[in-house]
């Protein structure tokens, strides 16, 4: 099929939820840099960082030093967030669930969801979510189902199929940047992760041209202030 879209203009930031520092070898950011590559390859702007090598402390408040912390790096994240078009969470799997510094990244951003953009809507309308996850036991499916769904409640969009993974035998295995699990040439997870990465990119791309979400029915600030649109509250019919 002959390619007619130019994805250039659009930018992404891909967030390892790891619980390893930069130090140590990371599964989960092997198989996000596969999606990483083709963005590239598309010459997609891309950022990538690790939530473990930054001081970011639990909490709702948009920098908790204002609550006694001594640091947090989050203002700065949450700056690159709102730059990229699209935002992508990777995680690996413990005891079948996200990892704790996942759930941290999304009660951080739920912290700044009150915010509204220029149209009075809620502040990541017109951004794009997906994520990735690596494991060696069940999983995927449930944690990509509560990571995309917190997504969506906080305003992202979510395309189709926009998760992608890879997990071993159940039990003690080889991990995915290991060359005995064969995982890089996994056909599902490669067709996975590739469909993933593009559909984020289509829909990163319609909503920029469209320049996010008509205000119409959903803006925070104008209801607010009384519009209610073709509200009928029934309590008063």
């Amino acid at each position: 099929m002959k390619k007619d879209t130019d994805f250039s203009e659009l930018s992404a930031v891909y967030i390892n939820c790891t619980l390893k520092n930069s130090s140590k070898q990371s599964h989960t950011e092997g198989l996000m840099r596969v999606s990483m590559a083709i963005l590239k390859a598309e010459k997609v702007s891309v950022e990538y960082l690790r939530l473990a090598d930054h001081e970011v402390p639990v909490g709702l408040v948009p920098d908790m030093t204002e609550e006694g912390a001594e640091k947090d790096d989050w203002p700065d994240i949450y700056k690159k967030i709102m730059k990229a078009d699209i935002l992508v969470i990777g995680t690996p799997i413990w005891l079948g669930e996200r990892s704790s510094i996942a759930s941290k990244l999304i009660e951080r951003l739920y912290g700044m969801s009150g915010k509204t953009n220029d149209k009075g809507q809620y502040i990541y309308y017109g951004k794009v979510g997906g994520c990735v996850i690596t494991g060696n036991e069940d999983g995927i499916k449930h944690c990509a189902m509560g990571m995309l769904y917190a997504l969506q409640h906080l305003g992202f969009s979510i395309p189709p199929q926009a998760d992608c993974g890879w997990i071993g035998e159940a039990g003690p295995g080889p991990s995915y940047m290991d060359e005995e699990s064969g995982a890089k040439n996994n056909e599902f997870t490669n067709r996975n992760t590739t469909f993933m990465t593009y559909n984020l990119l289509h829909m990163a791309k319609m909503l920029k041209a469209n320049k996010g979400y008509p205000a119409y029915g959903n803006s925070r600030e104008e209801w607010d202030d009384g519009t209610r649109w073709n509200f009928d509250n029934p309590e008063y019919r």
